[in-house]
């Protein structure tokens, strides 16, 4: 199998994002103003790549980001439901100032390895991991494309990232990410990174 290049790029912002609200897998957002011009911007970047297909979530907030890129470019994009953001059950839709010393709580448990430990009313770390893990890793066996663009969440690209890249689930809160945000990653037995956390195009 041949080196695989793979683009991860964070979603354009919602109002959700907007307004400190906890946004997972039951809430489908779209794309606000600011995060319509983030997709714009993101498509300019992804020009200097070549690929045949997009790949995102189920949610509207992915495939709206990938949008303005698809329709240069007349690339097709597929919806995974594997993909979707983690499910942050009972503290869906609510500001994060409220539900924050619930989730300091539930960060320690996660640092402290305990990471089946899920979210009440939610997923786990290891859940969402092994969800996205595997509609990648056949992605990556099934693609004869060189170059695989994902269009993909906040959390999730932490916590892919985070196991990926050898950090360890429990230091998945170091992985930086920022709406509009692009990661590039190599896979060759294994994933490498390029560089993390892009942000110049959306200057």
């Amino acid at each position: 199998m041949s080196v695989k290049r793979l683009l991860i790029a964070r979603h354009g912002e919602t109002d959700y994002n907007l307004n400190g609200l906890l946004q997972g897998r039951s809430i489908d957002a779209p794309l606000n103003e600011t995060g319509w011009t983030q997709a714009e911007k993101l498509s300019g970047y992804l020009t200097n790549y070549s690929a045949d297909k997009l790949f995102c979530s189920s949610l509207q907030r992915t495939w709206q980001t990938a949008k303005p890129f698809s329709e240069k470019h007349q690339l097709e994009t597929v919806r995974e439901k594997g993909l979707d953001e983690m499910d942050f059950g009972k503290y869906e839709g609510i500001p994060y100032m409220e539900a924050s010393d619930d989730l300091k709580e539930l960060k320690l448990i996660w640092q402290s390895g305990n990471l089946n430990t899920p979210i009440p009313g939610g997923e786990s770390p290891v859940e969402v991991f092994e969800r996205a893990n595997d509609v990648i890793q056949r992605d990556i066996e099934n693609r004869k494309s060189d170059t695989l663009v994902y269009v993909l969440h906040g959390r999730l690209i932490r916590i892919l990232l985070s196991k990926w890249l050898g950090y360890g689930l429990e230091n998945m809160h170091k992985v930086e990410h920022q709406n509009g945000a692009v990661n590039h990653l190599v896979y060759d037995d294994g994933f490498k990174a390029v560089y993390l956390n892009k942000t110049d195009h959306l200057k």
